[in-house]
């Protein structure tokens, strides 16, 4: 228990922020997963659907705080390297 106003605040902050971010995360999964899937199954126009919403998304985390900008673009690079491998084959 917290022994000051200020520490009680924190938190209750310390929980919503959790929350919030537990969700941002599981997002990104659940995105970055639909590309790597579609990938897969050798499905190049769902995978390039799939991957245009993850680079929106990524770079959307960025501005809210979520990821760094290097780490968003780290990923996107990622995930369009996989999607051109498909549209090479």
């Amino acid at each position: 228990m917290a022994n000051h106003k200020s520490s009680a605040k924190r938190a209750r902050q310390t929980v919503k922020r959790t929350e919030r971010n537990r969700f941002y995360r599981t997002r990104l999964k659940n995105i970055t997963r639909a590309v790597r899937e579609a990938v897969e199954a050798n499905d190049v126009e769902k995978a390039n659907e799939a991957f245009k919403i993850a680079n929106k998304n990524i770079h959307g985390f960025v501005s809210k705080g979520i990821l760094k900008k290097n780490t968003a673009a780290r990923r996107v690079s990622r995930l369009s390297k996989l999607v051109k491998t498909l549209e090479n084959n």
